[in-house]
């Protein structure tokens, strides 16, 4: 099986001029853990990537107040990316090496076609080879979760 089989096509992307909201709003409303970074979305070609954790911890944790470009928070290319024809163990095996939970598909030239993240690999691929991604989504479902308030 390969990326294009698997990869949710077309993903929401944001611009590196986007304000971080727009990017947690995406994520809120799609229930997604992140969002691919472009540098325009008519051509987007990828320049980063956007997590749940990159505006925890560059922005909530340092204190941002008001507006906040999403350049300024996010994980920048180089990223590990694959293309539509890389096969699956190649994508599993890239998310474990490199600890991420999604992987951006680009083209040959770098233009963001899709993204596979581990619960594309947990719903789309027989329970065989998508072990490795459904042991980390079971550990992290059986871990206790803290609420952090900051004032």
């Amino acid at each position: 099986m390969k990326a294009r089989d698997i990869m949710t096509p077309t993903p929401l992307a944001v611009t590196a001029t986007d304000d971080v909201s727009k990017a947690a709003e995406i994520m809120r409303y799609e229930k997604i853990g992140g969002v691919p970074v472009v540098q325009d979305l008519a051509r987007p070609r990828l320049v980063g990537l956007i997590t749940d954790r990159d505006i925890t911890t560059r922005y909530v944790a340092r204190r941002h107040r008001g507006p906040c470009a999403v350049a300024e928070v996010m994980t920048p290319a180089p990223l590990k990316t694959v293309t539509g024809d890389a096969d699956v163990s190649e994508i599993v095996s890239l998310m474990e090496s490199a600890e991420v939970r999604r992987i951006p598909v680009v083209s040959d030239d770098g233009i963001l076609i899709g993204i596979v993240a581990e619960a594309d690999l947990v719903a789309k691929l027989p329970a065989a080879e998508s072990l490795p991604a459904r042991k980390r989504v079971k550990q992290y479902a059986a871990t206790p979760h803290y609420v952090l308030t900051v004032h």
